[in-house]
């Protein structure tokens, strides 16, 4: 059973950057990418009641168009339904006074039946323990048994011998950059596959998503997100995992899509096979270890992928997720990252995410936006801007999660509830033991949305349809 990855043809030169991440208490600007300005002191913990905020990176924005006009105030305060106040635009800035943070609606016991059919009770509640982790915000190490048992999921596959990157980024790397459609980079480029979910399919519907949670203003978001009825995907990073556990937790039991962003938010294509593994193995156990159960989604860090990571990603059970690009360019990066590192307040941010609104009416497909719940500034853009917005906005849009808005069943959406043989695809070379041999089940009767069949794999490996967009994305990430 091997994986095949064939280049797809190239549309659009984006030159992009991603930079290694620092420990998030620390002050740092590295390729050029704002870091926020604000101290933290995360102390892991299950405590989410915490006021101070985190530093992060993020990557380049991409061209926009036209912006469209939405029904949504640009001049402050708005009040919103549980009593606090979302600042004007103009005053969403790196040095913003931070707002009051929320503890977690609700706790869940050991026991408590998720809202997934099939899906184990949750377990013990986790309790940190340093030594049982790599050292948080930093490149997983390699050389634990954790690492060596997961490198025997790659045993049967065919992981293209493409060689890690210099740091990620075009700039940094211009042999690899010259070789982008081979290497089916997407960072420089923006070459995807088959296999990467980029849209949703149908029009005028909108994946919701949030990156490098759980972060402490999350319980907002959360919380707004309930009194709109809306369901996201959060794709979360197991250092943040580790510290926040109960956040995570009231994230998968209200209904939201849990997936991987791995474990310290380094480029993956500046990886080698072995750290890759770590970095999407030590964030799958996490999150195991809090809800007991195994995404089957990921997203790269900055959207930095080629055809190596897709094949270990694949090969581990993840399907790659990232964001829209229209053919012409415009990329779907709200740039909310770019406010707390001080690169732009959030009168520009907003102004991003109506192009965005914009673009998305000229798609015959819905699409993927990117932004993040890490920092205040992002989530207060998200609950008193692009989420109402998003609701006020004509023509109407669907709002949904990225797996739901691809008719993803949610049991297939985690290994162990996942009934379907075909999704991911069948992994007879798992290293889990507590997950069977080709596990998830029978084949699937959803083929309407989730587009296109697997041509750019050897079919006889892999027999799914995930989803196969000629829209393209852009990346942004921050992390700490």
């Amino acid at each position: 059973m091997k994986i095949h990855l064939r280049p797809l043809v190239a549309l659009f030169t984006l030159v992009g950057a991603a930079s290694a991440n620092e420990r998030h208490a620390r002050l740092a600007r590295k390729h050029n990418y704002a870091r926020d300005t604000t101290t933290s002191s995360m102390t892991p913990s299950t405590s989410t009641s915490s006021s101070t905020t985190s530093s992060g990176s993020a990557a380049v924005s991409g061209a926009t168009t036209s912006v469209a006009t939405a029904s949504v105030p640009t001049t402050g305060p708005q009040t919103n339904t549980w009593g606090t106040t979302i600042p004007p635009l103009t005053q969403i800035t790196s040095g913003m006074p931070s707002q009051p943070t929320l503890a977690v609606t609700a706790t869940y016991p050991a026991g408590a039946t998720p809202p997934i059919s099939g899906a184990p009770v949750l377990p013990t509640p986790y309790v940190f323990q340093a030594s049982s982790w790599p050292p948080q915000d930093q490149i997983a190490p390699t050389d634990s048994a954790e690492v060596s048992e997961w490198m025997q999921e790659l045993n049967g596959f065919d992981i293209p011998d493409i060689p890690p990157t210099a740091d990620g980024t075009c700039a940094g790397d211009p042999s690899a950059a010259a070789d982008a459609a081979d290497r089916g980079w997407w960072t420089c480029g923006g070459y995807t596959r088959d296999t990467d979910i980029t849209a949703c399919p149908d029009k005028l519907t909108w994946g919701v998503s949030f990156d490098d949670g759980p972060a402490f203003y999350t319980p907002q978001l959360l919380d707004y997100l309930s009194s709109i009825n809306v369901t996201s995907t959060f794709f979360v990073v197991g250092s943040r995992v580790v510290e926040r556990p109960q956040v995570l937790i009231e994230e998968y039991m209200t209904g939201h899509e849990i997936a991987v962003h791995t474990w310290s938010h380094r480029p993956l294509t500046m990886l080698t096979t072995e750290q890759v593994v770590a970095e999407l193995g030590w964030t799958r156990k996490a999150i195991k270890d809090v809800l007991g159960v195994t995404p089957t989604l990921m997203r790269p860090p900055y959207g930095d992928i080629d055809d190596r990571v897709r094949a270990i990603s694949l090969a581990m059970g993840m399907v790659p997720v990232i964001w829209t690009r229209t053919p012409s360019g415009a990329t779907f990066d709200t740039n909310d990252w770019k406010v707390p590192g001080g690169v732009v307040n959030g009168s520009q941010s907003f102004a991003t995410f109506q192009a965005i609104l914009n673009n998305a009416t000229t798609l015959d497909t819905g699409f993927i936006v990117l932004e993040h719940d890490l920092y205040p500034q992002t989530v207060d853009l998200a609950i008193g801007y692009t989420l109402p917005a998003a609701l006020n906005f004509t023509p109407h849009l669907t709002m949904d999660s990225i797996g739901h808005c691809n008719d993803i069943p949610a049991t297939n959406l985690y290994r162990e509830s996942n009934q379907n043989t075909s999704f991911p695809y069948p992994n007879s070379t798992s290293g889990d033991s507590s997950v069977p041999s080709g596990s998830g089940g029978s084949t699937s009767t959803s083929t309407s949305k989730t587009g296109g069949s697997i041509s750019a794999l050897n079919a006889d490996a892999i027999p799914m349809t995930v989803i196969g967009t000629a829209v393209l994305a852009v990346f942004g990430i921050l992390l700490l």
